[in-house]
């Protein structure tokens, strides 16, 4: 029966020959790969907990008077969708544990999500022929953040409508069409009658949707080119070392989405996070302090603490800078991630296909970078929370804004700088290990009476790890004069590409891996000590 069935499918779908295709494809075996699959997971986690959840809350800004289990709001007259949390929370077998595996799996999939780009950043598998992959990425994180804010917007709580508070006042600051935005996004006056309704139809419709389709053709695409790999021993650009997707990649995945699944449902049994009861419903006139975000957003409202509060006026209108320039700050310092895979690109002029992944301390000005863009990100997100840091640790809330400006600039310049040292200080150290070999721990006596070490060869699957990596050559400036001694016109644009390309791969940038003829003279020294 199994075989009719299979072969009634394979006449009307053709899935015989897709399965033998790609159900052999061969992934490589890291522990690194894994985060993507968190990703994965976390990802139908909030998909199906969200289904469940949407059965029983009513996205309306319409008062009622709360009659239910929680006593210390008994009577008090608040939103249905806040009403409705509550009953989630005390009235509805599991609701409460689904509510908190829900909220806990966004903080996972965002985290994850992070932390895996920048797994493919520092090790450059953003090159062709994955640009667009890295967009469709770029894009899931950049969505997520806005789907998290409309999550935990919902609810209706005092804590939500802080962060809605927020939102107004930046939708305020949008010159000329500021107020009208705003009365748009909201109904009317803040805090409107419409905004939660609205929020539920993106949160659960339109941008669950777009995120699932794009996370379809993310997988497609990593299907359609090879998997990226460490570089090793038999791994080149046109082979892939591994397991065969089923049944072993199979396998590890089904137990693996079970592990998170547990791992997550653990967290949310024994650690609370996001008790509406405790906040009470929102009201305009109110707002409780150490008002926070959750974390994905607390680098926006850093951003809004540590700028000065700066206002001009242009042309009949007020500019609010200190929260419009932070406006516009948070979207370009992610679209700078967003767009550097195209910008290197244009840099090198390298249009060939990569599968070998690069180890970060060979490319030091992108770890830089990289770590550079981190510390700003991490700067910011620590000043989101001056008031905590204020009170926990008995400090100035004044010095530490002025702190945070301070290393809000300083900060990325100096993890770049460090960073990089540390990246060429590591390559010194790979090519004094192939050059002589390992340490051994053995000290032995010269005949002149010397001390040394004793230094081991090196085997030839490391030494081929430690030295199969490019070395990419910088770009070159063309003469000022043509092969007929025409002075030539060499554009801005061309000028910039090679002075970046100079910074990137130049002399100061990079540690010449040793070469054959370096490593034989090291090894015949390594067993004459």
């Amino acid at each position: 029966m199994s075989e009719r069935i299979a072969d009634w499918a394979d006449g009307r779908l053709g899935i015989h020959g897709l399965g033998r295709k790609y159900l052999r494809k061969v992934f490589p075996d890291h522990w690194s790969f894994l985060l993507g699959e968190v990703c994965l997971y976390t990802f139908i986690i909030l998909i199906l907990t969200g289904v469940y959840l949407t059965l029983f809350f009513h996205p309306s800004m319409n008062e009622v008077q709360y009659q239910g289990s929680y006593i210390p709001l008994n009577g008090v007259r608040m939103s249905e969708a806040y009403s409705s949390t509550l009953d989630i929370s005390f009235d509805v077998r599991g609701g409460l544990l689904i509510r908190q595996i829900h909220h806990w799996a966004a903080l996972i999939f965002v985290a994850a999500m992070f932390v895996h780009m920048m797994r493919h950043f520092f090790t450059g598998s953003f090159r062709k022929p994955r640009e667009l992959n890295w967009l469709f990425g770029w894009l899931l994180l950049f969505l997520a953040l806005f789907e998290g804010l409309m999550g935990y917007s919902l609810p209706d709580d005092l804590l939500s409508g802080a962060g809605m508070r927020l939102v107004e006042g930046m939708t305020l600051a949008v010159p000329i069409v500021g107020t009208y935005l705003a009365f748009f996004l909201f109904g009317g006056e803040f805090p409107g009658n419409d905004i939660v309704a609205r929020f539920y139809s993106l949160h659960v419709l339109l941008l669950p949707g777009i995120m699932a389709a794009l996370v379809v053709t993310h997988l497609i695409l990593v299907f359609y080119h090879k998997h990226t790999q460490f570089p090793g021993p038999g791994k080149t650009e046109r082979n892939v070392v591994g397991q065969p997707f089923f049944p072993v990649y199979v396998a590890k995945a089904g137990g693996f989405f079970f592990l998170v699944f547990g791992v997550v449902a653990v967290i949310a049994a024994i650690a609370s996070i996001n008790p509406v009861w405790v906040y009470g419903p929102y009201r305009p006139d109110q707002v409780s302090t150490g008002a926070q975000p959750d974390w994905y957003l607390g680098f926006a409202e850093g951003l809004v603490r540590v700028m000065p509060g700066w206002e001009i006026s242009f042309g009949g209108h007020t500019l609010v800078l200190g929260v419009l320039i932070p406006l516009v700050a948070f979207p370009l310092w992610l679209i700078l991630i967003g767009a550097y895979p195209f910008i290197e690109a244009w840099i090198t002029g390298d249009r060939r296909e990569h599968h070998l992944l690069d180890r970060p301390r060979n490319r030091p000005v992108r770890t830089g970078l990289g770590v550079a863009w981190l510390t700003g990100f991490l700067v910011a997100l620590g000043a989101g929370g001056n008031d905590l840091l204020a009170t926990h640790f008995h400090l100035s809330v004044n010095a530490i804004t002025w702190a945070a400006r301070i290393a809000l600039v300083a900060g990325p310049v100096l993890a770049y700088t460090v960073t990089k040292r540390v990246c060429l200080g590591l390559q010194r150290r790979d090519r004094d290990k192939v050059l002589h070999g390992r340490e051994s721990g053995l000290i032995k006596r010269l005949p002149h009476g010397e001390y040394v070490e004793v230094h081991e060869p090196l085997p030839q699957g490391e030494l081929y790890r430690l030295t199969q990596h490019e070395e990419p050559a910088a770009l070159e400036a063309l003469p000022d004069t043509d092969e007929h001694g025409v002075r030539r016109r060499v554009r801005a644009v061309q000028r910039l590409r090679v002075a970046l390309s100079q910074w990137m791969y130049g002399e100061g940038s990079r540690i010449p891996k040793a070469r054959p003829r370096e490593v034989e003279g090291g090894e015949r020294e390594s067993v004459r000590h």
